[in-house]
Formats: structure tokens, sequence, C-alpha cells
């Protein structure tokens, strides 16, 4: 399976960092309160409404005024392999804390970086919460994948993205077993030349094999295409450029195999056979229409992805309050 494309979530990021800010300081400003320091149950309450209304929400633990964790790492989701460790260790050197230590009102949140924990990408946000004379502060650690997901309302699609993948292994794992028979039957077809040599039609029968390798290397191509494009590369259903890189990838290798087709019916009726040239010169220009009908969409289709992103209004820094 394709890992996620860190590269497409930075970007969404960037391109709804307010709205995902402005999420994210609601759900902190929510879970916040004096009871965390108190009270284990209302830890254990606040990981539990979390983890039902906002499953982005990686790990919760609160530090003491110095930076010394008190609890350790509470999973939001289950199966964290950070969960219940980290109680007792000083986190005053880490960002999230020299931020939040500079700041001493409102909610901080980090930037975009790797997770040790979960080693995936994620921020921080944290609040000072006092309680009595005494001061502390509620840490959030949040996937940023997922919550990008959630903002954009695209979580339930991505629960379906691994039966997607397989349905198209499956699909092709048939196409390269149509290559392996178009092989078995080009060698087949050489292995009969060469067991026929000097029969009256030798100079043709090599087109045939010609034919089965070249329809090989077409559906191999397609095969190749559709196994990179859905199942290994991360695909941003959301960007034009992939959809239209996909279908250029497409067009290709159809356009490869025309050509050939084409060139290989020419060929023969050069040396002998001229009832198909016709065929063979309508192929070729049915090659030269799909390439330039190809050229179009490539051009109109970056032309207007280039439109769409100049009226995207551009978002700056985080500012927290």
């Amino acid at each position: 399976m394709a890992s996620p494309s860190y590269l497409a979530v930075i970007e969404r990021y960037e391109e709804y960092r307010h709205a995902l800010y402005d999420l994210i300081a609601s759900i902190v400003t929510g879970i916040a309160s004096p009871a965390l320091f108190d009270d284990a149950s209302a830890c254990d309450e606040a990981v539990r409404c979390a983890g039902k209304h906002y499953p982005f929400v990686d790990l919760l633990y609160l530090l003491d005024a110095t930076g010394v964790q008190l609890t350790p790492n509470l999973p939001v989701r289950k199966g964290h392999p950070a969960g219940g460790q980290g109680q007792g260790s000083n986190r005053a050197q880490r960002p999230y804390f020299v931020l939040a230590h500079a700041q001493p009102e409102g909610v901080a949140i980090t930037a975009p970086y790797l997770s040790n924990g979960s080693g995936l990408l994620c921020i921080t946000a944290i609040v000072r919460i006092h309680h009595g004379q005494e001061a502390g502060y509620l840490v959030l650690d949040i996937d940023l994948a997922e919550a990008v997901a959630f903002l954009m309302g695209d979580a339930s699609r991505k629960r379906f993205v691994p039966f997607f993948k397989g349905v198209y292994s499956v699909i092709v794992a048939g196409l390269f077993a149509v290559v392996g028979l178009l092989g078995y039957a080009a060698l087949i077809e050489l292995t009969e030349i060469f067991s026929e040599a000097g029969g009256a039609n030798l100079h043709l029968k090599p087109f045939g094999v010609i034919i089965f390798l070249t329809l090989g290397l077409a559906v191999f191509d397609l095969g190749k295409t559709i196994l990179e494009e859905e199942v290994l590369m991360h695909k941003d259903v959301y960007r034009h450029s992939s959809t239209r890189r996909t279908i250029t990838r497409f067009m290709a290798a159809i356009l490869i195999a025309v050509s050939i087709e084409g060139l290989l019916l020419m060929f023969k009726s050069a040396v002998g056979d001229g009832e198909h040239v016709l065929d063979g010169v309508w192929m070729m220009a049915a090659a030269v229409g799909l390439l330039i009908g190809l050229g179009l969409y490539v051009y109109l289709g970056a032309l207007a992805e280039q439109l769409l992103l100049s009226q995207k209004p551009k978002t700056g820094a985080i500012k927290a309050d």
C-alpha cells in the first residue's frame, strides 16, 4: 500500500491552516479544565470524548509549570505506540512548550513535524491552565493527515481506499496474466517460424510475433500505469493535476499501441500484402488525432488549474490569540 504523501498533506495544511487552527483551538479550549489536574477520571472522560468526536487526536497529557510531564501519554486512538509512556519526562525544551511559555494566554500550535512516537506527520496544541495557585499545561498531539481529511469531509472516502486498491491490484494481476499469454503465443509463433524455415510466406510470419509482443507491451504498460497510479502512488483526488496525469499516462499507452500496430500494417503491406495499407493509414491518422486531442486536454487542463489556484485566497502564518 502507498504511504501518505506528506507533501500533499502539508500543501492542504497551508491551504486550510486558519480553519484547522480554529478547529483545534476550539477542541483544546473545550477539553481544558482545572479538574484534569486533580481528578484522574476527568482525564479519562476527556480522552473518551476526544476519541468519540475527534478521531484525529492521537495523545493527551499534562505538564506542570516547568515542563515536566505529570501524566503518561493518554492515547485517544487505541493502539498508539507511545501510549502509557512519558510520565516524569522533562518537556521544557520541546518546541510546543517553548511556544506556550512565550505566549501565556490562548492556544499555541506548532508547525507540522514527524512524531517520534507514531512516525506520522503531526502538530501539537498546548494551552495553559490555572488550577488553584499553580499553573499547568494541557497538550494534544494531532495526526495532521487525519485532521485535514476530517476538515475536508474526506474521512469516509479514505476508509474505502484499501478496498479500491485491492480491486485495482486484482485487475492489474489479470492484465499481467494476459501479458504472459501473449508472450507465450509469441514464443509459439517464433518456434513455428524456425520449424518451417523456407516456407512461401516466411517474410510475413514474423509480423505475427511482433503483433503479439507489441500487444503484450501495450497491455503491460496499461497494467503498470494502473498499478503505479492507483495502488503504489499517492493520488490527491482534489487536484486536477493528479487526474490529468493519470489520463495522460493512459492515453500515452494507447497511443503507443495504436502507432505500433499502424506501422506494422503499413510495413506488412509494403512487403507484399497490400490489402491492409488503408487500415494502417487510418490507424496512424487516429493516433495523430489522439495525440492532438491529448495535447489540447493537457494544455487546457493546466490553464484551468492555474486559474483556480490564482483565485484561492493566500494564507499567512498562524498567529495564536
